[in-house]
């Protein structure tokens, strides 16, 4: 008899089985697949591989405006795909070498709920009884009507993790953070890209100021982008894929579709609990992760009304193991989950967006500092983006954005504020180191005393 039983390898699934020996918990992880799940194997580490191949391109190319003379680089596709394999097999590796460790029982097999306290194993190879059972068998890719992949011509992230080859012509299709990143990228590595958005900014949901300067650089460097349209069914040709919006059309090689993610719950066996599931997601108690049936909790990509998020995955497998082993509530703070978007510039938030406090009827004010003026991004020519943080007015720090280099190590700074709910001028109180990036966050902490500097 186990203590908990958790079926899905991923990020949430596999911080609760590691988080679990803490508490000396007999635990068993069920994977059907490498462990890892989406977001080393298929998601967060392998696009950021690839986003640094191509940022280190660019970095070379242009090399001289510091006096680094060099010829102009060339850029091979088949050993960057092996490196980011090699990352990604890597970190496998030690996943399972930390499981071992921890004393994990991994069963390779898919997973399904017979009942509370119950897991079949590949219809019943294997029967493993549990006190507790966690649900984290994360999310794929969906598709939209007339774009079923194809793994061709009609591709999702997982298939362009793996290209053989540098696609000369890509639309895709959704500008969330998904899409975005493999547009930066493309543009970055020589391809044509168009980059379609259904509402009328990309990075729906992010701030609308943030959104719109994030557009403005991918626009600078070659990204076609058009939002407010919708696709209409596409047309196969010998030259490739023809996409039509509008009055317009764009023929392409492939098309990538990055609508988002669609959770996993399908035969996995949630009908034989009390557990609740609205719209494919499951619903559970988000400071306990417990389902509507005692003794089962979700976590990670299924769960409802969370992002879809790694690190959200992890906190959420920690509060599961948490209420398991002690019986207390310790749910993710999910007003201070940053979210990353990996693009170059990057672009990071915390906290509410300037319209979503207005929504919940805060009164606030804004303030901003560009990057234009900040020393250090300029000694490293990546002067571009800006901070901006959403306060309450005599209130705390409600929220921020940051879209500019290394947004997404700044950001962390800016979640300790929000979390803590600081005032400004607690938050402006402390000195930044000069030259520094992190100024261009003191510089908006400054403003938002109504005492800016530069």
């Amino acid at each position: 008899m186990y203590d908990v039983v958790i079926v899905g390898g991923g990020p949430a699934g596999y911080a609760a089985a590691l988080y679990a020996h803490n508490y000396g918990l007999e635990t068993a992880l069920v994977e059907k697949d490498e462990l890892g799940g989406t977001c080393l194997l298929r998601g967060c580490i392998p696009a950021k591989a690839w986003l640094q191949a191509a940022e280190v391109f660019t970095t070379v190319a242009n090399a001289g405006e510091f006096g680094v003379q060099t010829s102009e680089p060339g850029f091979d596709w088949g050993v960057a795909l092996a490196r980011k394999q090699q990352i990604v097999d890597g970190l496998v590796s030690g996943l399972k070498g930390l499981l071992k460790q921890r004393k994990v029982d991994v069963v390779n097999g898919f997973g399904r709920l017979d009942g509370p306290g119950r897991v079949v194993v590949d219809d019943g190879a294997r029967v493993l009884e549990t006190r507790n059972v966690i649900v984290a068998t994360g999310s794929v890719p969906r598709s939209i009507p007339g774009y079923e992949f194809d793994g061709e011509r009609i591709v999702s992230s997982d298939h362009a993790l793996d290209w053989a080859e540098r696609p000369q012509r890509v639309a895709i299709i959704g500008a969330g953070a998904i899409g975005c990143e493999f547009a930066s990228l493309l543009v970055d590595l020589g391809s044509e890209v168009t980059l379609f958005e259904l509402m009328d900014q990309i990075v729906p949901g992010a701030d609308a100021k943030a959104a719109r300067e994030l557009q403005k650089h991918l626009k600078r460097r070659g990204v076609k982008i058009h939002t407010g349209v919708s696709v209409g069914e596409p047309r196969m040709t010998d030259g490739g894929v023809v996409v039509p919006f509008g009055e317009d059309s764009v023929e392409v090689d492939v098309v990538l579709v990055a609508v988002g993610r669609a959770p996993v719950t399908d035969s996995v066996g949630l009908q034989t609990t009390r557990a609740q599931v609205d719209r494919g997601y499951v619903v559970a108690d988000l400071e306990t992760m417990q389902t509507a049936e005692p003794g089962v909790y979700a976590v990670g990509d299924l769960l409802a009304g969370t992002p879809q998020l790694a690190h959200a995955g992890f906190a959420e497998g920690i509060a599961a193991v948490t209420h398991i082993a002690t019986g207390r509530a310790a749910g993710p703070d999910y007003r201070a989950i940053p979210l990353v978007v990996y693009t170059h510039p990057e672009m990071a938030e915390v906290g509410l967006t300037e319209a979503a406090a207005v929504e919940q009827g805060f009164e606030v004010e804004t303030h901003s500092h560009s990057f234009l003026g900040v020393g250090r991004a300029r000694i490293i020519g990546q002067n571009q983006g800006m901070v901006k943080v959403v306060v309450q007015k005599d209130g705390p720090i409600l929220g921020a954005s940051v879209v500019g280099p290394q947004a997404g190590e700044l950001i962390h700074e800016l979640m300790y504020i929000v979390g803590w709910e600081a005032l400004p001028e607690e938050a402006a109180a402390f000195i930044h180191a000069h030259p520094t990036l992190s100024e261009a966050v003191g510089e908006t902490l400054l403003s938002s005393t109504g005492r800016s500097l530069h």
